[in-house]
């Protein structure tokens, strides 16, 4: 049922759109960490490795921690949408498993989830907006692993994901609007390795965001 649901939520989002009094583009980037995280699997040998590894997130290094929303608002203030965010991993050199020398999800650890959030336009001081949303969607990273000469380098569907967001936004005029939030996102990741090895590991992201919205 859980890997259904992302494809439900999809087609809420989508079918909302024709009902929306208001759509909202926003776009993001900000400070992102990467708490640690168990990463296990099977070497091209057939080895195993299970290792704990203490994620760099590394937001200003290029290419950038970035993220792009459009929600679609309902008269209730229920909105429907579609998110994409761009986060990144770095395993530290001293925590890699034995036999690796790369261990990286740099061109994007890439999250796409269809959402569902409730605002309160106008709570604080007639400018202020806060909003909670929640989505599910999937996991596209860009695996960049290297184990005992085996490169592993491309993009990869690995699993389920989970966002979880809450800020405020404030109206700079009636189109465009600044805005700050937290943003939590956990996915599950299984990912091939070339040669034939395997790797798991639970990604979480916490990140401080602040972008620019416009409604039309």
């Amino acid at each position: 049922m859980l890997n259904r649901l992302p494809v439900v939520l999809a087609i809420l989002a989508a079918t909302a759109v024709p009902l929306a009094a208001e759509t909202e583009i926003s776009v993001y980037g900000g400070w992102q960490t990467a708490p640690h995280s168990s990463v296990s699997g099977t070497r091209a040998d057939g080895t195993s490795f299970d290792e704990n590894i203490g994620w760099d997130g590394k937001s200003l290094d290029m290419p950038p921690y970035y993220g792009v929303r459009a929600m679609w608002w309902q008269p209730s203030n229920i909105g429907y949408g579609i998110e994409v965010t761009h986060s990144k991993f770095y395993a530290p050199v001293g925590e890699m498993p034995a036999g690796f020398s790369r261990l990286e999800f740099t061109d994007g650890q890439n999250i796409v989830t269809a959402n569902v959030a409730k605002r309160w336009p106008g709570l604080w001081a007639d400018r202020f907006t806060p909003y909670v949303g929640a989505g599910l969607g999937i996991a596209v990273p860009h695996v960049d692993v290297t184990e005992n000469g085996n490169r592993t380098y491309g993009y990869q569907y690995t699993g389920p994901a989970l966002r979880l967001t809450a800020g405020a936004s404030y109206d700079l005029n009636d189109r465009w609007a600044a805005f700050g939030e937290y943003q939590f996102i956990v996915s599950d990741n299984e990912a091939d390795l070339e040669g034939g090895g395997t790797l798991n590991t639970r990604l979480i992201s916490n990140a401080l965001n602040v972008g620019l919205s416009f409604r039309f």
